[in-house]
């Protein structure tokens, strides 16, 4: 069971250190997945690449 009532000093710092991340960046999703993606380029770490799934479609119900 969670306290509301109490802060976990952890999380506070990962909060804190994903904020300030975000900022460094101007809140830019495209410039933050860039930095990422040439850290990871970059580290020499092979990574899986997997091919995209194929899109299924839902059928709706008919109304009646």
């Amino acid at each position: 069971m969670t306290n509301h009532d109490q802060t976990d000093p952890i999380i506070d710092e990962i909060r804190r250190i994903r904020q300030e991340h975000a900022a460094s960046f101007d809140y830019d999703i495209d410039r933050i997945i860039a930095e990422f993606q040439r850290q990871e380029r970059e580290s020499g770490v092979p990574t899986v690449t997997r091919p995209p799934r194929p899109v299924q479609t839902v059928r709706r119900a008919r109304s009646a």
